[in-house]
């Protein structure tokens, strides 16, 4: 074989492009990158645990809808005691206003496409609850 160097030359130059991406982001850090949801909520009360909603909010939101729309419940009592009105709109939205870092980053982060918005009326963007 006389261009066996040609050929190792031309494999050791592919799986040196080939792995590019994986030591770019090992070398920049940037391959660590997970949103934290905790920092952009402004206050440490919810309907339930953090540790909870983050495993837990997209069957609530379902259980939720469920509730309202089929059974005509509207109030939810968490395990502290406090009752919650039933809604998307009028009790999440009130702490995780802004919705593009909030809700967005994880999403995004994690691809997946929630439908909450084919029904409801996308929030405008504010910060922390205050408009």
């Amino acid at each position: 074989m006389y261009d066996a160097g040609k050929v190792i030359t031309g494999i050791i130059v592919f799986l040196i492009l080939i792995t590019f991406p994986f030591w770019f982001n090992a070398a920049s850090g940037r391959a660590t990158y997970k949103p934290d949801p905790e920092i952009i909520t402004p206050d440490d009360q919810c309907v339930e645990t953090a540790e909870y909603m983050k495993r837990n909010h997209m069957d609530m939101l379902n259980q939720w809808r469920d509730q309202v729309v089929r059974e005509g419940q509207r109030t939810f009592v968490a395990p502290d005691g406090k009752t919650y009105e039933l809604s998307l709109s009028n009790t999440c939205m009130n702490c995780h206003s802004n919705k593009s870092e909030f809700c967005d980053a994880c999403h995004n982060y994690m691809a997946v496409s929630p439908f909450c918005w084919d029904c409801h009326i996308e929030p405008q963007e504010t910060t922390y609850g205050y408009k």
